[in-house]
């Protein structure tokens, strides 16, 4: 048997609010959290085994980045500089540009050029205390490369300690060859490929872009029935341009999230509740794109909808790989408290991805732990830029 005890540190259980236990111990059997609590009250059965002295350090559920486009070809550092220039995301986009942009580069990029490079934004999300992170296609658009991209997600599982889940969003943009025709596209490219992904396993839920530049309510409704009949979950970008009801659409069907959300209504938030649909703000977006609209936040609490955090990583809106730093955006623009960004990137992450087996810190939760070198857990939304990791573990002591 396989165990370990951490010792003398300050536990946020995440399980409601902080769930702060100071002068606290948690064990560690064959993988995962067999006992957390004072560590005066630690059982006698674990005395024998191997202790590390934490010397009061903070530790956390391991974070989660629910929601990024982290595999993809090229940048887009050129399209930031033209909305400094005074472009519009929407102008772009309709230019040719934005997702689509990215496209061509992703089309031409083997699954190697795209495993390298996805591998280098990774393991900036490792080096801050990430353990699990959910990868989207939708920079594809035709069923070959939708296909690369997923697979290429399940390898970097493979390649680096961290749990990747994986959501098929072929409903992201309308690629050149089918302009105008959206509804072709879903027939011949979308569906086809969305029941490839499933038949070889490389999709655990389907997610799209219900947006006036992308698809219409009817048009996601299409791909949300085949997920369905195919027993996927389904997850939506929705309104974050304007309110066309995706965010509705998502919770009629039991959607896992509702992602960025900035002109969602009161009547939105309350189908979003009542489907029990996480909340997934991407502050990354709001930053990158000088967008003015906040995602409506009270609203939020008064309902009692979860609010998860992400970096949204991508080329275009959000070249974000730190959490840390979403949190701090979350913080700052949005107004969420440092406790609502932490359990944003912990326990309600982990319900954006439909994973009960971590995101709190508890007997029967898997062992995936952040240890920081901080005294509260305030500090990891507070400081912009820093890094105040101690160590990451996933499992065993290392």
């Amino acid at each position: 048997m396989a165990g370990y005890v951490l010792d003398n540190a300050s536990v946020a259980t995440m399980a409601d609010g902080y769930g702060l236990i100071g002068d606290a111990a948690l064990t560690v059997e064959d993988g995962f959290i067999s006992w957390v609590g004072k560590s005066a009250e630690c059982p006698d059965k674990y005395k024998n085994y191997p202790t590390e002295d934490l010397l009061g350090r903070l530790v956390t559920p391991a974070l989660i980045d629910c929601h990024t486009h982290i595999v993809h070809g090229g940048d887009r550092a050129r399209e930031f500089e033209m909305r400094l220039e005074g472009a519009s995301y929407e102008a772009i986009a309709r230019a040719g540009g934005g997702i689509v942009s990215t496209v061509g580069a992703t089309r031409a990029a083997s699954e190697d050029a795209l495993l390298d490079s996805a591998l280098r934004r990774v393991d900036h999300l490792i080096a801050e205390g990430v353990a699990t992170i959910e990868i989207k296609s939708g920079y594809g658009l035709d069923i070959d490369t939708e296909l690369r991209m997923l697979r290429t997600a399940r390898v970097i599982a493979g390649e680096r300690d961290v749990r990747v889940r994986t959501s098929f969003l072929g409903a992201h943009a309308v690629p050149p060859e089918y302009k105008d025709r959206a509804d072709a596209y879903i027939d011949d490219v979308c569906m086809p490929a969305l029941e490839a992904a499933h038949a070889q396993g490389l999709a655990d839920a389907v997610d799209g872009f219900c947006e006036g530049i992308a698809f219409s309510p009817d048009q996601i409704e299409r791909v949300f029935a085949r997920a369905h009949e195919l027993g996927l979950p389904v997850k939506l970008h929705a309104e974050q341009l304007s309110n066309l009801g995706g965010a509705k659409l998502a919770a009629r069907y039991g959607a896992l999230s509702a992602d960025h959300l900035e002109y969602l209504d009161e009547d939105g938030v309350a189908a979003v509740r009542e489907a029990g649909s996480i909340a997934v703000m991407l502050p990354g977006a709001f930053y990158t794109l000088r967008e003015t609209q906040a995602p409506p936040i009270e609203l939020f609490r008064r309902h009692g909808v979860a609010m998860a955090v992400a970096t949204d990583c991508n080329p275009g809106s959000s070249p974000l790989t730190s959490v840390l730093l979403a949190m701090n955006m979350a913080c700052t623009l949005f107004r969420m408290t440092p406790e609502e960004a932490l359990t944003g990137v912990t326990r309600a992450a982990a319900q954006a991805l439909g994973l009960d087996d971590t995101g709190t810190i508890a007997p029967g939760k898997r062992a995936e732990l952040a240890i920081w070198d901080v005294e509260h857990p305030a500090e990891l939304s507070y400081r912009i830029g820093y890094n105040p990791l101690y160590r990451r573990i996933v499992g065993d002591l290392a």
